[in-house]
């Protein structure tokens, strides 16, 4: 704890001496893993990340509300790229987010199975395809969630398109842990975790209800990941502070986008667990932008003692510290 008081003192100081913001100033402090001080920083992580909200229907029947859907999403991928963003990152269902009535063949009022012949296929890859389009034209990176259709007779995967600043889909996560109800009746479960880099950071995808599922989580800390990717339509529970409590635990970056009707905004939460940014909380679609530096303020301490640090007592540290004392193996002893 010395150690690290007396880093982010020299940082300071250096920035009040200099009149340099605290990032800037941070460069000229990087701390090796003996906790000395290099003269020169490393070269830090940077990227300039995009969340949004989106108004999200549940009808893939709507001609129109795909197409309004589709027009929502590139507005606001204008409105990313135009404050510089370079990826932007989207909710579960920002085309569409089918019922589970309406797409049941025992609705409207009973779930059942999913009729997928219901969907307008042609109108969503429509979309998507003029949504690629776009991310090639501004150079930006989109993950976007939407039904990635299997062959038949095999239900979709709920999925996360990833697509490259080409305009080309780099990548894609399947949803893996999925309610009851989408597993039952709706979809087939993905089977890996996928990560992808944008200017050197790494992101992992997340999507639905696996906000409730710490390993998931903890699998992509190991994965190296500096940022996950978290969409949802909305979840039972506060889906805010479990991204904020995933965030901490892991000191990585957590990216949070829900629909504008959720109860809670998109936003961003930093690795020592605080918000950085949030979309406005009137439900109008939106999006909020900020630079993931892993040299900031909200970052560093995190990246640099927190992380490691974890690793290294998950490492088996502890065994030889350990001791064999009776006082120790008797539960009961007192006092």
């Amino acid at each position: 704890m010395t150690a690290r008081r007396n880093f982010k003192r020299q940082v300071r100081a250096r920035a009040a001496k200099t009149g340099e913001s605290y990032t800037s100033a941070l460069r000229h402090f990087r701390p090796t893993p003996s906790g000395d001080v290099m003269s020169e920083a490393r070269n830090p992580k940077s990227v300039r990340l995009a969340v949004a909200q989106t108004l999200v229907r549940e009808d893939p029947r709507d001609v129109e509300a795909l197409r309004e859907s589709g027009r929502e999403v590139r507005a606001l991928m204008r409105e990313a790229s135009a404050q510089g963003a370079r990826i932007v990152h989207f909710p579960e269902g920002a085309i569409c987010f089918p019922s589970k009535f309406v797409m049941s063949v025992e609705g409207p009022d009973e779930v059942g199975p999913a009729d997928w012949d219901r969907c307008q296929w042609p109108v969503l890859q429509s979309e998507l395809a003029a949504i690629a389009e776009l991310a090639r034209e501004l150079r930006l990176w989109t993950v976007i969630a939407s039904v990635h259709r299997l062959t038949e007779p095999n239900r979709p995967h709920n999925s996360l398109y990833v697509i490259s600043d080409r305009g080309a889909v780099f990548t894609r996560y399947d949803e893996r842990l999925l309610s009851k109800t989408k597993v039952s009746y709706m979809y087939s479960p993905g089977v890996s975790p996928v990560t992808f880099e944008v200017d050197g950071v790494r992101f992992g995808c997340l999507l639905g209800m696996e906000i409730h599922y710490p390993e998931l989580w903890a699998e992509y800390e190991k994965l190296d990941v500096d940022c996950v990717l978290f969409s949802t339509s909305g979840t039972p529970g506060n889906t805010a502070a479990q991204a904020q409590g995933h965030a901490t635990v892991n000191s990585y970056w957590v990216s949070l986008s829900v629909p504008s009707q959720h109860s809670a905004p998109s936003g961003i939460v930093a690795p020592n667990g605080h918000w950085l940014a949030q979309c406005p909380a009137d439900g109008s679609p939106s999006v909020a932008v900020v630079n993931l530096d892993d040299s900031s303020e909200a970052a560093a301490d995190a990246v640099t003692y927190g992380r490691p640090w974890r690793r290294e007592a998950r490492s088996g540290i502890y065994t030889e510290h350990q001791v064999i004392d009776p006082r120790s193996e008797d539960r009961t002893a007192a006092f």
